[in-house]
């Protein structure tokens, strides 16, 4: 005898393939999820690293800021004493300078003249003063370019003028220092 299978078994084919599919598709969405979930905690903690090693640089570059502000403020405390250093070591080059002058001056001033002013600004010497006659000026500028002390005299002015009922002549000289410097610990002029 034949036998006729009356169940609908088209439609427990096609249910049992629609639970198939929503299992399938249930089971890609979870590995989806997972996937995503995966790559979503990978990417997550190689930020968070990545943030560390940030906060870390950022920590060291701060700290060698605040030591490169250090190092340049001993830079500058360093260059202030040796700027100091070298104006002691001028002064202490040039301390004998204004016994030299004077000393070099009494030996250099002919007679028949007489000083009345002498000022000194840094290297430039200006002498004022009378003398006998314009051959005399002469003499002491010759005097001053031979000295070892001093060089470049140059006669400012000289005029005629009656003092104390005598007609002397009243002359003004410029003349630089020569600035001696001692090396290797040897005295400038004059000096022990």
């Amino acid at each position: 005898m034949i036998r006729i299978n009356l169940l609908p078994h088209r439609e427990a084919k096609r249910k049992a393939r629609r639970q198939q599919f929503y299992v399938l598709l249930g089971l890609v969405s979870v590995l989806a999820g997972l996937i995503w979930f995966l790559g979503f905690s990978i990417i997550s903690r190689q930020i968070a690293a990545q943030n560390e090693k940030n906060e870390f640089l950022k920590r060291e570059i701060a700290s060698l800021d605040k030591e490169i502000t250090e190092i340049k403020k001993i830079q500058d405390q360093t260059n202030a004493l040796l700027a100091r250093k070298r104006v002691i070591e001028a002064l202490q080059a040039n301390r004998t300078e204004t016994v030299h002058l004077f000393n070099e001056l009494a030996k250099q001033v002919p007679e028949g003249i007489y000083l009345r002013t002498l000022t000194q600004t840094g290297p430039k010497i200006a002498l004022a003063g009378y003398a006998q006659s314009n051959a005399r000026i002469t003499t002491l500028m010759n005097n001053l370019d031979e000295s070892p002390l001093l060089e470049n005299s140059a006669l400012v002015e000289t005029k005629a003028e009656t003092v104390a009922n005598r007609r002397l002549n009243a002359f003004s000289i410029t003349t630089m220092i020569t600035r001696q410097t001692t090396a290797a610990g040897k005295p400038g002029p004059g000096g022990k």
